[in-house]
């Protein structure tokens, strides 16, 4: 199994993400192809000591930066990194690509390059949220599509419980349409219709679910468009990182916090690692004809090596052979959505 990593983009490329790589192969089985300017990375390998039969560098001249417009970076820079990734995959060499980079073009790069599973509509981002147990929450999309059709809302139901069973190991994983509350009446035209739809499936589908309810494991599944997904995925981040550093600031103001604090030291961390987004590895586009998987800008070592380890398990579980699998047992592929608009009044 071979990875490859765009090592060139993010706003900490290349060093902390070629440090991240290489700390990957010590707790996966894949092999590494980086990518990017060959000569900054050679120079940066000799700093490691790592098995140089399971690393190779390809080399690109190009990187899309994090402001640039993705539709005019891909179009005027043909040579940049993230695009070099998707095109190993295209072409065989890599089984899957990881990038920091800028998401909409990382997005576009796989799309192009990549396509669509066989009777998928469109693909989607599947972001991993904690819960109070050590349990997730598949929440998809994270921000891929922000506009959907039911049929869109349905199959990122079909793939997040294909997910959460192959990858997690949740057995009948419950899914749920993330709403303004829980009753049937509520939601938008969009959720009605996905979720008389989803109710006719062999999914164990629960109806709505609230926001707060993402976190208490009453859900394993949280499917939305890619615009509702995107704001709770940042608004959570952005919770748990404020959360952690108003403890440490309130603990700072008293001698006894500080003592309490060494004897709570566990729990803190603990919480710091529940909140810290580095430890989920990034999130996986579901729907696509390979691999890729989109981790944040400032992405850590960490981050970079966790994501790593998503993409292969993501490859060992064949998530995206059970995906087309699923789509068409359940006949919502997206040839047969006429058939559904037809006999069952969305």
């Amino acid at each position: 199994m071979k990875i490859a990593v765009d090592v060139m983009s993010g706003e900490r490329a290349p060093d902390v993400l070629i440090a991240g790589a290489l700390e990957s192969l010590k707790e996966t089985e894949a092999d590494l192809i980086l990518v990017g300017d060959k000569a900054i990375i050679t120079d940066a390998l000799t700093h490691y000591a790592y098995d140089i039969n399971r690393v190779e560098v390809v080399h690109s001249k190009e990187v899309i930066t994090m402001k640039e417009s993705p539709t005019v970076a891909i179009k005027s820079k043909p040579d940049a990194s993230v695009l070099v990734c998707a095109r190993l995959v295209k072409n065989g060499v890599a089984d899957g690509f990881v990038s920091p980079g800028n998401t909409g073009a990382t997005f576009a790069a796989a799309f192009m390059n990549l396509g669509r599973l066989k009777g998928v509509s469109r693909p989607a981002i599947l972001g991993t949220f904690p819960t109070k147990s050590n349990r997730y929450t598949a929440v998809l999309d994270a921000g891929a599509n922000p506009e959907c059709k039911p049929i869109n809302l349905v199959q990122f139901a079909v793939m997040g419980s294909i997910y959460a069973s192959k990858v997690w190991g949740i057995k009948d994983p419950k899914i749920a349409i993330l709403s303004n509350g829980t009753e049937e009446s509520k939601g938008t035209e969009l959720t009605r219709k996905a979720y008389h739809i989803l109710k006719k499936l062999p999914l164990n589908f629960i109806g709505y679910t609230e926001g707060r309810n993402i976190f208490d494991n009453s859900v394993d599944v949280a499917i939305c468009d890619g615009f509702t997904g995107n704001i709770l995925l940042k608004a959570v981040e952005g919770v748990g990182l404020t959360v952690y550093k108003i403890l440490k600031n309130e603990i700072k103001k008293s001698i006894i916090f500080k003592g309490l604090s060494l004897l709570m030291m566990k729990v803190f961390n603990e919480l710091k690692r529940k909140v810290d987004y580095a430890e989920y590895g990034g999130a996986p586009l579901l729907g696509l004809k390979g691999l890729c998987v989109v981790t944040h800008g400032n992405s850590t070592s960490k981050e970079i090596k966790n994501g790593i380890k998503v993409g292969v398990d993501f490859i060992k579980n064949n998530v995206n052979k059970k995906i087309i699998e699923e789509l068409k047992k359940f006949g919502v592929s997206k040839l047969n959505w006429l058939h559904w608009e037809r006999h069952h009044r969305v």
